[in-house]
C-alpha cells in the first residue's frame, strides 16, 4: 500500500511519493490526479501505434514510450502519462523517471479525459519546444486528428474522416512514418455511433 498523499507537493516530492504508489498519478501545479484503467479498445490502439513507431524507429536515436513513462512539462509544472510518445533527445536517454523533450505525443481519447486532452493538456504540451506533432485518436468514432506545428509556430489541424479511417493514412512527419487507419485500429475497430446496428 502506498503512502498517503501530502497536502502540498512540489515536483520533486511528487516523484518521490509516486515511486512508492501502486497506481499511477498525474501531477499539475501541486495537484495530484489518480489515473483510471483503460478499455481493451483504448489499450489495443495505443499498442498498435506504439508498435508501429517502435518498429519504424528501431536502431536509431529515437525512442518510443507507452503509458507507463511520465512526461515532464515544466512550463505547466506538470507530469503526464501520454499513451504514446517519441523522443530523440540525447538528454532524455539519461532521464530514468520521466522524459522531457518529445517530438511526438499520442493520446487515445476516452469519455472521461477527452475534454482535458483537447484543452488544458494540449495547452501544456504546446509549451514544449521540442514537440512537433500531437495525435489524438477517438476509439468510439474512429476519428483521427493530427496537430502539427508549422514554421511560424502555429498548430495546424489535419483531420481524418472516421468513415474512411481504415483506408486513410496519417503522415507523422516528425518521425517520417505514414500510419494506415487499418494499422491504428487493427483488432480494435471503432465503435458504431449510438443508434446504429
Amino acid at each position: 500500500m502506498g503512502n498517503p498523499q501530502p497536502a502540498q507537493m512540489d515536483a520533486d516530492a511528487f516523484l518521490a511519493w509516486e515511486a512508492e504508489q501502486p497506481e499511477k498519478h498525474e501531477f499539475v501545479a501541486g495537484e495530484v490526479f489518480a489515473m483510471g484503467g483503460a478499455s481493451d479498445r483504448h489499450v489495443t490502439i495505443s499498442l498498435n501505434v506504439a508498435s508501429a513507431l517502435r518498429q519504424h524507429l528501431r536502431g536509431g536515436l529515437c525512442r518510443t514510450f507507452i503509458a507507463d513513462m511520465k512526461l515532464r512539462v515544466e512550463a505547466a509544472d506538470a507530469f503526464f502519462y501520454p499513451d504514446v510518445m517519441v523522443t530523440c533527445d540525447p538528454q532524455d536517454r539519461g532521464r530514468e523517471q520521466y522524459k522531457q523533450a518529445p517530438l511526438l505525443v499520442v493520446e487515445v481519447l476516452s469519455p472521461s479525459t477527452e475534454a482535458f486532452d483537447r484543452g488544458a493538456k494540449f495547452a501544456a504540451y504546446r509549451s514544449l519546444a521540442s514537440l512537433q506533432e500531437y495525435l489524438m485518436i477517438d476509439p468510439a468514432s474512429g476519428a483521427v486528428e493530427l496537430y502539427r506545428r508549422d514554421p511560424e509556430d502555429h498548430w495546424v489541424l489535419y483531420t481524418h474522416d472516421p468513415r474512411d479511417s481504415m483506408e486513410d493514412t496519417v503522415e507523422l512527419r516528425s518521425v517520417g512514418l505514414t500510419l494506415e487507419g487499418g494499422r491504428i485500429f487493427e483488432d480494435a475497430p471503432p465503435e458504431s455511433p449510438a443508434g446504429e446496428a
